[in-house]
């Protein structure tokens, strides 16, 4: 049963008490109630069709946002040239020599020149003067057949 029809029930039942609404103070107050409350009624109804159709359209714009969002991704990740990643990333992954811990690096550290491991506290340093992104270190071909890198000593 919905509200509306509750309150039209409860509209019935004070019309069958036959209650003076016109000259009763009681009544009156009763009738005047039981208009409130159909207007409520009415309100809530209209918010709950609001509520719904909002929902259908929040879904439909959910589905659009996901098949964009799936045209966009796939562009990065079909990108021309190397397939190890973008090359313009502020952060690098290494392994910790002693604890063997991956480690994710921005440039500003790489920088500096020595890595402290979060894992084991060891200090080390990178040498980053012949390694490829591709892990190409002896510059006689690229092992993801990208042609992006220079791999001439």
């Amino acid at each position: 049963m919905t509200i509306s029809e509750k309150v039209a029930y409860l509209k019935g039942l004070a019309e069958g008490l036959n209650i003076d609404t016109e000259k009763s103070k009681e009544g009156k107050l009763v009738s005047v109630m039981i208009g409130i409350l159909e207007e409520i009624a009415m309100s809530i109804e209209d918010l709950e069709e609001n509520n719904e159709a909002l929902g259908e359209e929040i879904d439909a714009l959910s589905d659009d946002l996901a098949d964009v969002e799936k045209a966009v991704f796939e562009d990065e990740d079909e990108e021309d040239g190397c397939c190890c990643g973008d090359e313009d990333d502020d952060f690098f992954e290494t392994e910790c020599p002693s604890c063997g811990e991956t480690l994710v690096i921005d440039e500003s550290i790489l920088d500096a020149g020595v890595i402290q491991c979060p894992n084991c506290k060891q200090k080390f340093a990178l040498d980053l003067s012949d390694d490829c992104c591709c892990g190409d270190e002896d510059g006689d071909g690229c092992s993801c057949g990208c042609e992006e890198h220079d791999h001439e000593d």
